[in-house]
């Protein structure tokens, strides 16, 4: 995989708040993500969703999301990207919420075909990580994507998805806008208290796709049906970023 992008650093104008002032820790590179969203009563969300984070809201509807793809540079700071540990796909299902006026991303689980990310993950920052069994197969404009989970619960999640059009950053007050823009997580330590993790990448660059979904229990698994409507569905090639350590609130 190419190299991390690090010209990514003085790319700063979008942002809704500044970058932290101390050091970043880790780089990622994201390669053929699609996002897939589908619309979802508040409520239902609002159930599943610590107290602490409020449910952030586009035009009065939640979005929940499944969003396949494959990461490389996956390193901590001054460590070089090794080829066996490094890049490996994950497969998350999110949703959106806010602290006062940052608004970030809620991962009600993070699959991926590394135990190590998986376990340093969970021990680190109690993320809901599960290690899975994944196959991405990529050409120029096709991506076939498998992954089955290793543990309870239970997920699989089988599709082929193609982009199509020109890669384009979203309108900021758009629905695109709302739902990738997102420069943080949010999360609960092992002492369920909350916390943030600030991230930077330059703005998206979308396309439009479209998916045959064959198998999607992602969502079944945390207790949540998806509507019997097709997904608002996103494609990026890649995406570059790194993120600083967690920030308890």
């Amino acid at each position: 995989m190419p190299g991390f992008k690090r010209d990514i650093l003085s790319e700063t104008a979008h942002r809704p708040w500044p970058m932290p002032a101390g050091p970043w820790v880790m780089t990622q590179t994201w390669h053929d993500l699609l996002f897939a969203h589908w619309p979802v009563p508040a409520d239902v969300l609002r159930a599943r969703v610590p107290a602490r984070f409020e449910l952030d809201l586009f035009e009065g509807q939640a979005w929940i999301a499944v969003v396949p793809f494959h990461m490389s540079n996956v390193a901590p700071r001054l460590i070089p990207a090794l080829p066996w540990i490094s890049a490996f796909p994950e497969l998350n299902v999110r949703t959106y919420v806010r602290v006062g006026d940052r608004p970030g991303v809620f991962f009600f689980s993070l699959d991926a075909g590394n135990p190590v990310a998986v376990g340093a993950a969970r021990s680190l920052l109690n993320l809901p990580y599960y290690s899975a069994e994944m196959r991405v197969d990529t050409d120029e404009r096709r991506v076939d994507y498998a992954s089955r989970r290793l543990s309870a619960p239970s997920a699989e999640f089988r599709a082929s998805y193609r982009r199509h059009g020109l890669a384009e950053p979203p309108a900021e007050g758009t629905l695109e806008y709302f739902l990738t823009e997102r420069y943080c997580l949010y999360a609960v330590d092992h002492a369920s208290r909350a916390y943030r993790l600030d991230i930077h990448h330059p703005p998206w660059a979308l396309e439009s796709a479209d998916a045959e979904i064959a198998v999607n229990t992602m969502t079944d698994a945390a207790g949540i049906r998806l509507p019997a409507v097709a997904p608002l569905l996103h494609f990026s090639k890649r995406q570059d970023m790194v993120c600083w350590a967690p920030d308890r609130l």
